[in-house]
């Protein structure tokens, strides 16, 4: 006849891990997915960025000046005062206020140059618009237009 040995107790602890073992699910939850985000303004096509967003966006925020509905256009031609060929968004102000921003190349962040003409003349200055900034938003393109066509005193009661 053999002797057979009653196992020892197990410890309170081992028990516990144990316990907590068997209650833990077996597989683990996936991690929450992370939203992607909508595409940025800036990321649509050109043409589309300039037409169906910058030019409304430029349009109410010259009229939040008090003044008319300023007259846009959105065009390819050659480039005032050099004649290069760009994409220009044209404007006109009352009292014969005419402003061209130009860009050089089919996307908001290729070079850019502004000119401005007064009393129906001919413009003759070109200058670098938007040079120093790494990033280019819609904002960042209406608020420094608005700000230097005010600068040029054509916008409210200068």
């Amino acid at each position: 006849m053999t002797n057979s040995v009653p196992p020892a107790p197990e410890p309170a602890q081992a028990k516990a891990a144990t316990a907590s073992e068997t209650t833990a699910p077996a597989t683990t939850a996936p991690a929450t997915a992370v939203k992607a985000k909508p595409p940025a303004l800036e990321d649509r096509p050109f043409d589309e960025f300039v037409s169906q967003l910058l030019l409304p966006a430029l349009s109410r925020e010259l009229e939040a000046y008090g003044g008319s509905a300023p007259d846009l256009s959105f065009e390819q031609g050659p480039m005032p005062v050099v004649g290069s060929p760009c994409w220009m968004v044209q404007g006109a102000l009352p009292g014969e206020r005419r402003f061209w921003l130009c860009f050089t190349a089919a996307n908001i962040s290729a070079a850019k140059t502004l000119t401005v003409s007064e009393g129906g003349g001919e413009p003759s200055l070109l200058e670098s618009f938007l040079i120093d900034e790494k990033k280019i938003t819609l904002a960042l393109i209406v608020s420094r237009l608005v700000q230097r066509l005010n600068g040029q005193k054509w916008l409210g009661p200068n």
